[in-house]
């Protein structure tokens, strides 16, 4: 049957329509376990209904005519029950119905399982036979496990309204919820703007060719074309995004160096295949082989590849791009969404990035972000020519599309919209006043920062230093290793915006989610593979380099620098790269450079370490808990994971356990610490890491406004207070519902994210 199940699930995956898929599942089940009827409920979202949509063996005038009450029926329990029911003769049963029109009488066998998604029953797919006996447990087994793949078509369809369509014929989709990853904050309402590549690859054939100089004559102009395209589109984003965010584009111009992409696609023409033909094969085999890869930051690099191909395709057929009509208000939208397309619409026009591929790692997220401009990712279930030309909605907080909102939804979002930017308005003149509460506990409100652009907002935001310099970004941006010259010039750039404040340097944390294009770390788990301060222990010469750079970009300046150890899980990581640093100090010095010695911490991220927490602070000048990772590897759970983010959960006691632990073992060392990860960022999150006694919250600049407000109008007292309360909870949802109150009981309700689920929506 296994083999049955592939086939099945392959021609419902390339089925035209959703309708024509559930035909094939019932005439597929039919055959297969040698029933004479199989049949599909689904639940209608319009009546509440459990309706039959599709069958094979009865008349089909019932398909979209016979329905069920909650619970009615046996098909009714089994959704109600959602586990499966085997009846040997279900006439019988207290719960049966019949519906004579459709010929259902002398059927006897029955079967049938649950369709559920994400602990939802969507619906119940039955078999039915006329003999009196019970389904076997291998045919059982068959239709659970098929459900298990309906489940996902179903809910694909039902997101898209097309279900709804199908039960009522005068539905029309409005406020139609899709869920993606959150890619860039804020919310945007406006048209959706639908751009897609201006060839396709795929539809190229192989075609041999006579006349190989004339080809490789086509194929030079078309490169030469697409150099000044990109070359034209860095110009154009010049002026709102600096040069290291701009890096992608010559990323781009080095593949169509004769060293790669170019040259490869010249030996193919060489073989006497035509230009097109040529550049297909090169690009398929190149996405092939990125396809394959287990790290997500290389399969990222899918887009760019492919996207490039499309360009150059697109002159070699002379087809140049649509010059389109841009609206006042632009949701671009696209399967994958790229710099390039971005840069096409007028920066004062450009409201929301919709891409149905990517993560919160692509491209275009750290684009958007850049460009402050909220975005969702990853939108795979969004039908998106359907809604071209329409209104839609973007929440960049949550990860969430509307599409076709009602008039009670648009003035939902344009409340928040309203409302956050009037309390960011109010919020402006603290901005040069100290994080302190109202019984005069100081403490540091920081930033974690990684791109130049975010230099000057983080400074106009009030930062008080940077807490977290993620290194591996600007490293990510080049096609090879900068040289410490490289990254000296980028260190000295965010040291002297900052001074005198004091920069947390984070050394190179890649692998994980973290990856760079020339240097792949392939693995079966990232997660708990080579990543962190493992892999720059293994190669000194990386870990040297860059932290000879940061020492030269200190020179003459009064900010504190500190050089923080990521991925800690022992003390003898700890003192191995304790000892290169002290090296590369010498080594600098011996260069007559006469930088100050920079601090040294551990970056707390891995469980191991609570319970060694003291003795690596003994080692160490502070403490950092990077607790979106502690977090995730505390809960086992991959927050960027949409099956599993409702697990994650920064309230969680565990966690909050954790933390205070690690607070108190660095104080029992007299040492600093630190929190870096988004918890620090969130006002709940501020007021427990208060009481806690951490002396660093470190966020993005976005939410330090707001961390501020909240601190500057509460007590340390009431902070204690709270975190009392709050150990002696034992859920994250009781924990978090219980600060928001005490938050709101202080007249702090401002602070409290709006940008919940619209009524419409529960």
């Amino acid at each position: 049957m296994l083999d049955a199940l592939r086939q099945i699930s392959r021609d419902v995956e390339t089925a035209p329509s959703f309708e024509y898929a559930l035909g094939i599942i019932v005439a597929r089940v039919c055959l297969i376990l040698g029933t004479e009827v199989c049949s599909i409920y689904i639940f209608d979202k319009v009546s509440g209904e459990l309706k039959l949509i599709e069958n094979e063996g009865f008349h089909r005038s019932a398909i979209g005519t016979v329905s069920l009450a909650p619970g009615e029926g046996v098909v009714g329990l089994v959704a109600e029950r959602g586990e499966p029911l085997n009846i040997e003769n279900v006439s019988e049963h207290p719960r049966y119905r019949h519906f004579s029109a459709i010929g259902e009488e002398p059927f006897s066998a029955f079967l049938g399982v649950p369709v559920t998604h994400n602990r939802r029953v969507l619906g119940v797919i039955t078999v039915q036979q006329r003999e009196d006996r019970r389904f076997r447990e291998d045919e059982e087994a068959f239709l659970t496990t098929l459900a298990a793949q309906l489940a996902n078509v179903v809910a694909r369809a039902d997101a898209t309204g097309r279900v709804s369509a199908i039960l009522n014929a005068d539905y029309v989709p409005t406020d139609v919820r899709y869920e993606g990853i959150a890619g860039a904050p804020g919310i945007a309402i406006g048209t959706a703007v639908v751009i897609g590549p201006s060839a396709n690859l795929d539809h190229v054939p192989n075609k041999e060719t006579d006349e190989v100089a004339a080809e490789l004559t086509s194929f030079d102009r078309a490169i030469d074309r697409v150099r000044a395209d990109i070359e034209e589109t860095d110009r154009s984003l010049s002026e709102h995004l600096p040069a290291q965010e701009r890096a992608l584009f010559s990323a781009y111009l080095h593949m169509l160096d004769d060293s790669a992409i170019a040259g490869e696609v010249r030996e193919e023409i060489r073989l006497g295949n035509w230009a097109q033909g040529a550049l297909r094969t090169v690009i398929a085999r190149h996405v092939s082989k990125l396809q394959l890869v287990e790290n997500p930051y290389l399969r990222e690099r899918v887009t760019d590849v492919r996207e490039l191909g499309q360009r150059v395709l697109a002159y070699l057929q002379d087809i140049h791009r649509d010059k389109f009509y841009f609206p006042e208000q632009v949701i671009l939208i696209g399967e994958e969404v790229t710099a390039s397309m971005v840069s096409d619409v007028p920066a004062n026009q450009l409201k929301g990035i919709v891409s149905l591929r990517g993560s919160s790692n692509s491209h275009t997220a750290i684009l958007a972000r850049a460009l402050n401009v909220p975005a969702v990712m990853g939108v795979s279930e969004f039908p998106v020519y359907e809604f071209e030309n329409q209104i839609v909605v973007v929440d960049g907080f949550y990860g969430e599309l509307v599409g076709n909102p009602t008039t009670q939804v648009m003035d939902h979002y344009h409340e928040l919209i309203a409302e956050e930017a009037e309390f960011v308005k109010e919020l402006e003149p603290i901005k040069d006043q100290p994080s302190e509460t109202l019984d005069g506990h100081r403490l540091n409100l920081w930033v974690n920062i990684g791109l130049v652009g975010e230099i000057t907002r983080s400074l106009d935001r009030g930062a008080e230093g940077i807490g977290l310099f993620r290194t591996e970004i600007p490293f990510a941006s080049r096609d090879r290793f900068p040289t410490e010259e490289e990254q000296r010039v980028i260190y000295r750039e965010h040291l002297e915006a900052f001074n005198p404040r004091p920069v947390t340097m984070r050394t190179l944390d890649i692998g994980g989610d973290k990856a760079l294009p020339y240097f792949p770390i392939d693995e079966d788990n990232p997660f708990l593979g080579w990543r962190g301060i493992r892999v720059t222990l293994d190669h000194p010469e990386i870990f040297l380099v860059q932290v000879r750079a940061m020492i030269k970009a200190s020179l003459g300046l009064e900010s504190d620098l500190r050089i923080m150890l990521p991925m800690v899980t022992d003390r003898r990581e700890v003192a191995e790269a304790k000892t290169l640093i002290l090296r590369a100090y010498r080594e600098v010095r011996e260069e007559n450079v006469a930088a100050k010695l920079p601090q040294i911490g551990a970056m707390i991220e891995v469980p191991a370490v609570i319970h060694q927490a003291r003795l690596i602070a003994r080692q160490v000048d502070f403490l950092a808990v990077g607790s979106n990772d502690l977090t995730q590897y505390m809960l086992a759970v991959d927050r960027n994971n949409p099956r599993v983010a409702n697990l994650y959960q920064e309230m969680h006691p565990a966690v909050l356990h954790a933390l205070r632990e690690l607070a108190k073992a660095a104080h029992a060392e007299q040492k600093g610490i630190g929190i870096c990860g988004e918890l620090a960022g969130t006002p709940e999150g501020a007021i427990l890491c208060v009481a806690m006694g951490y002396d660093v919250l470190s966020m993005n600049a976005a939410n330090l406004p707001k961390v501020k407000w909240v601190i500057r109008n509460v007590s340390l007292r009431d902070c204690r207070r709270i975190l009392a309360r709050v150990r002696r909870m034992d859920d994250a949802e009781e924990i978090l519902d219980f600060i928001r109150d005490q938050l709101i009981g202080a007249g702090l309700e401002r602070a409290i994210p709006h940008h919940e689920t619209p009524s419409v929506f529960l």
